[in-house]
């Protein structure tokens, strides 16, 4: 049995953290002498926020498992505060006395006490937290988890878990709208809808007061949603987003149509949902993040990463332009001219973004830098930069990483590696790639999760290693530019093939399985039938899916090929955590691992799967779901 799927890294900037979990949290005085110290990591800053007073500021360091501690007066780290791994979110109550940092590594929340700085409780969450907000009252805390594609409605008094609200795919973003009576979230992955279709993704809206669903705003031709800004008088909304153009050939780079970079305008002051580009005819403004809106709402501002820009946007005009001109303005490249006011530049992968509460500041966290820039926003200029500490020297992972995520090796800056492998990891769409072809060879996106011994790559396994999927390919034929010198080539090619495998939620704490798992082993180490006959070598699951990552690294026709297929030989595919990694097969045809063994496997061809009742199938993707 060949599962021709991905297997995918699911929520990224932390790659590389060679740290142990941190379930409890200490604080470190700055600075520390040690060279081992928090402050000689990687920092890699994220999401931001002030103390009610305006004193602090908050940051998370994303790869440097911290919470920073800023003089906001000073600009200064004044303390480091150790968290769980991989934080990502970062919210505040209403008193100032707890700060709650979502560590997506642990499935945990922090709670720091905010005049100790010591931990004071940790809060259990879905798979993989990311964002977070906490209501008006400060009694519920939001988070949204990105592995279970849910939302977790915590108890603040008690800790404990109220419910989970299904979400979109990828949750990971939330906003609190200033009534406090709506939670806004966003995804990173767009819906499962099948192959070849256009991506689809949602904007999920949460009662407070009922803490129920109670909408669900479409997002046309949209793959990747990331941060929102919500207008101070309710009537705006605006997130970042990304408009994949996964059904024309990737041979049109040079005609603008690979990505959009857009924002999603909805709310009544649009009637609506209405799509905007930030790019230009001839510049791309590539994975728009964060956005902040002055509270006078003249100004919208987006963090724009891999550009190493800010782009500052004229409200007035924008919402101006937008009642005049037809609704179908997301393709557009000459929109931009209408509102965009100036491009700021700003470090290297600028993410999250922070008015200061007079509005007459925007700070922006450059994460491959580890700093924070400060711009004025009645110059928009930047007009200091906060060194926030860490490594100074950039080793070859450091400068793959920062590789990875630069559009400047792509023709215009249109796009960069990680437009398709949101955070390190995947975006969950099909493709038709020009090196293979016009119409032929639909592709889903590949692993970049553990992939080292895995060789070769593509799912036709045409490129023997890394230096070739990474060179030639990408930049002949994706980027349009031949751009890597040797040492930039090795050091992307380092980076991408050390990413480590994410922790597996499916696991028992101690490596032991469910009665249901242990029958999935037996179905997927069968060698014969139910009726005693041999299942042939080739047939056999553990046969293909073998070794320490579950792949042979052979290429075989297990009869799921399709008539634009040049060749009906699947490469195997490695299968550590599966489960996370749907659509399934190596076009995206199947949508969940069920269909693999039934819409997709009449003739047992791909294992034998017809003699399985319905019960044993459950238990073999049960036992997959462990890998």
């Amino acid at each position: 049995m060949r599962l021709g799927s991905t297997t995918i890294l699911r929520s990224g900037l932390v790659a590389l953290i060679a740290a142990m979990l941190v379930i409890t949290c200490s604080v470190v005085r700055a600075p520390m002498a040690n060279a081992d110290a928090a402050e000689a990591r990687y920092l890699s800053p994220g999401a931001m926020l002030f103390s009610p007073d305006g004193r602090r500021m908050y940051v998370v360091a994303e790869r440097g498992d911290q919470l920073l501690i800023l003089d906001a007066k000073a600009q200064t780290v004044s303390a480091r505060i150790a968290v769980g791994h991989a934080p990502r979110g970062l919210a505040i109550s209403p008193d100032g006395t707890r700060l709650y940092v979502t560590n997506s590594w642990d499935d945990t929340v922090s709670v720091i006490d905010t005049k100790s700085l010591a931990a004071v409780q940790t809060l259990v969450t879905g798979a993989e937290p990311t964002g977070v907000v906490i209501t008006r009252d400060g009694k519920t805390l939001y988070v949204a988890n990105r592995l279970s594609d849910d939302v977790s409605l915590i108890d603040v008094a008690s800790g404990q878990e109220i419910k989970r609200l299904m979400a979109g795919r990828g949750a990971s973003y939330l906003a609190l709208s200033a009534d406090g009576k709506r939670v806004y979230c966003t995804h990173v992955y767009p819906k499962i809808t099948g192959s070849r279709t256009l991506p689809q993704s949602e904007i999920t809206v949460i009662d407070t007061d009922r803490q129920i669903v109670v909408d669900r705003i479409p997002l046309h031709n949209v793959g990747g949603v990331f941060q929102m800004a919500l207008s101070p008088d309710g009537k705006l909304g605006v997130a970042a987003q990304l408009r994949p153009k996964n059904l024309i050939p990737l041979a049109h780079v040079e005609h603008g149509s690979v990505f959009g970079n857009s924002l999603a305008l909805f709310g009544p002051a649009v009637s609506g949902v209405v799509q905007v580009p930030l790019d230009e005819l001839d510049r791309y403004f590539a994975m728009p993040y964060s956005v902040a809106m002055t509270s006078d709402q003249s100004k919208l501002y987006v963090s724009t990463g891999g550009s190493g820009s800010v782009t500052a946007i004229s409200l007035p005009k924008l919402l101006s332009f937008v009642r005049s001109a037809p609704r179908d303005i997301g393709n557009d490249l000459s929109a931009s001219a209408n509102y965009v006011t100036s491009r700021i530049p700003v470090g290297a992968n600028p993410r999250n973004l922070l008015l200061s509460p007079d509005g007459k500041t925007l700070y922006v966290t450059n994460r491959m830098d580890d700093t924070i820039d400060v711009i004025s926003t009645r110059t928009d200029k930047v007009v200091s930069t906060i060194d926030l500490g860490g490594r100074k020297d950039y080793n070859a992972l450091r400068q793959g990483e920062r590789i990875f995520y630069a559009t400047k090796y792509s023709f215009q800056g249109a796009f960069s590696c990680a437009n398709c492998h949101i955070d390190a990891t995947f975006d969950g769409i099909q493709w038709d790639l020009e090196p293979d072809g016009f119409g032929k060879d639909i592709v889903d996106n590949r692993s970049i999760e553990d992939l080292s011994g895995t060789e070769p790559f593509k799912w036709n396994g045409g490129n023997p290693n890394m230096a070739t999927e990474c060179g030639p390919r990408t930049e002949k034929f994706f980027y349009r530019s031949q751009s890597y010198s040797a040492e930039e080539l090795a050091n992307l090619v380092t980076f991408v093939m050390a990413l480590p495998v994410r922790p597996n939620r499916y696991r028992l704490p101690a490596g032991e399985m469910t009665a249901s798992q242990e029958r999935g082993k037996t179905i997927f180490n069968r060698a014969a039938y139910k009726d005693g006959r041999p299942i042939p070598k080739e047939n056999q699951c553990a046969y293909c899916h073998s070794g320490p990552k579950y792949s042979n690294n052979q290429l075989f026709d297990v009869g799921t090929g399709k008539a634009t297929d040049r060749s009906p030989k699947i490469d195997v595919p490695h299968l550590p955590n599966v489960a996370y990694s749907a659509p399934y097969l190596h076009d995206g045809s199947a949508r969940s691992m069920e269909e693999i063994w039934t819409v997709f496997n009449p003739k047992d061809t791909h294992g034998v799967s017809n003699d399985l009742t319905k019960d044993e199938l459950n238990d073999l993707i049960e036992y997959l779901r462990t890998l």
